[in-house]
């Protein structure tokens, strides 16, 4: 795709390297314990009957050192489909070769392609870089907008009143 590195979809056989990636991302933004997820469980929810979020990997060498994982949700406004950056990651060593913009190039052509009104992600407020990468790239904060969650705990709670 570009000089030094290749953007590929993920397949099957990525999922340790995934589950890696996912780690190592988990570790940089200070949240290594809350990566959980196992091989067995990315190759089920990437590669499974039905899909839950889709991946492409970024080579050097033939080897897997950065990832890209996104997801479609749905805009009730404009009442059309929107790609949802879950996560991206390069490896410290492999930065500044444009990898970032390339998987952010390749997903805006997917969401193109797909009918998407727009692309999101969060990022953390303390991550100056990214946010500047961000910024680069044309993207607005949603300041106005607070992210809301509900873990697997309150899940089971709320799924089970009555």
């Amino acid at each position: 795709m570009s000089a030094g590195f290749v953007l590929r979809d993920a397949v099957p056989d990525d999922a340790a390297d995934i589950a890696r990636l996912v780690y190592e991302l988990a570790a940089y933004e200070k949240l290594a314990s809350q990566a959980i997820g196992t091989e067995a469980d990315f190759a089920r929810h990437l590669f499974g009957a039905v899909p839950r979020a889709y991946c492409m990997m970024a080579e050097v060498a033939s080897q897997p050192i950065g990832l890209v994982l996104w997801s479609y949700n749905f805009s009730t406004f404009l009442c059309r489909p929107g790609l949802y950056v879950e996560d991206i990651f390069v490896e410290p060593a492999h930065r500044g070769l444009g990898i970032g913009r390339a998987f952010f190039r390749a997903l805006a052509q997917r969401a193109i392609e797909q009918g998407c009104g727009r692309m999101e992600w969060s990022v953390l407020d303390w991550n100056e870089p990214s946010i500047a990468f961000y910024k680069s790239l044309g993207a607005v904060a949603m300041d106005e907008w607070t992210l809301q969650r509900l873990t697997a705990d309150a899940i089971a709670a709320l799924a089970g009143e009555a």
